[in-house]
């Protein structure tokens, strides 16, 4: 097997790297100025906790707004955890950040877009040739989020 340089996990590993340098700032400082963000993650990942009711109304995907309020950030090397309102109802979320998708702060018109590829199961094992061969990781592309959608008019 070739050896390769995996630039997409490489770059999603930078980029979840960076939402966590941030996020730990906002846990310590709370957001600062004018910015906020949209951020949003698939609730099937697993360690994804949130209320049933929740995971019922959101069975695949769910966008966040950190804004106005919000309490207990906690960030980890693996995600993060926050106590948001929903409809005067304050509930608990656990994210991995595996599970995101997106993560924007219109204040600055700056985003991160997470997307997934997973192979066709007609590729796999094409080339298996026995025991010392190594298994591919899926594929992974980081892409930027275009932000035309959020700019101030």
């Amino acid at each position: 097997m070739v050896r390769s340089i995996d630039y997409g996990n490489l770059m999603h590993k930078a980029m979840r790297g960076l939402i966590q340098t941030v996020l730990n700032d906002v846990a310590a400082h709370g957001l600062p100025g004018a910015h906020h963000f949209f951020i949003t993650f698939d609730t099937t990942v697993d360690g994804v906790e949130m209320a049933d009711w929740l995971r019922a109304r959101y069975p695949g995907e769910m966008t966040v707004v950190l804004q106005h309020w919000f309490d207990d950030l906690k960030v980890t090397d693996d995600g993060f955890a926050i106590t948001l309102n929903f409809g005067n109802n304050p509930e608990r979320l656990t994210i991995p950040f595996d599970a995101l998708r997106t993560f924007v702060d219109p204040s600055v018109e700056f985003g991160l877009r997470f997307e997934t590829h997973e192979e066709d199961e007609d590729e796999e094992d094409e080339d298996d040739d026995g025991p010392d061969d190594d298994p591919t990781p899926p594929h992974q592309d980081a892409q930027i989020v275009r932000l035309d959608k959020f700019r101030k008019s």
